[in-house]
């Protein structure tokens, strides 16, 4: 197990419901059996607010603490191109990492056989703010 996935899946800030939010997604990996719950509030295409919680493995919940952070206070249209880059990254395309720093400490080849638990918050995200 990776120490540094288990210190971001410990950040746990965002980790909340959000009673008002404006947008929602629930998705279950199927091979697996996470779950993750993405609540946002949106304004003007901006997230001003974005909450997670979830039944998931701490890569799952390491990416989408990750996500909650970079996500805050961004516009939705980035938050999409971040989302696609994701799935990009697990199919061979290693230059977002130049592009999305943060993301670094979980978007490693080694954890390639995790992808799904990774991409599972992305996908949630991407559901909501699909362009």
């Amino acid at each position: 197990m990776d120490l540094e996935i288990i210190k971001i899946a410990e950040d746990t800030k965002n980790n909340k419901d959000i009673k008002n939010h404006t947008h929602f997604s629930r998705l279950k990996n199927h091979l697996c059996g996470d779950e993750i719950q993405i609540k946002l509030i949106i304004k003007k295409d901006t997230i001003v607010e974005f909450g997670y919680e979830g039944k998931s493995c701490v890569y799952c919940l390491a990416a989408a603490s990750l996500l909650s952070k970079v996500s805050i206070n961004k516009k939705v249209i980035k938050i999409n191109e971040l989302c696609d880059d994701s799935k990009s990254f697990f199919e061979g395309n290693s230059k977002i990492i130049d592009k999305w720093k943060i993301m670094k400490k979980l978007f490693k080849e080694k954890n390639q056989s995790r992808k799904e638990c990774i991409l599972l918050p992305f996908k949630a995200v991407k559901k909501i703010i699909s362009l």
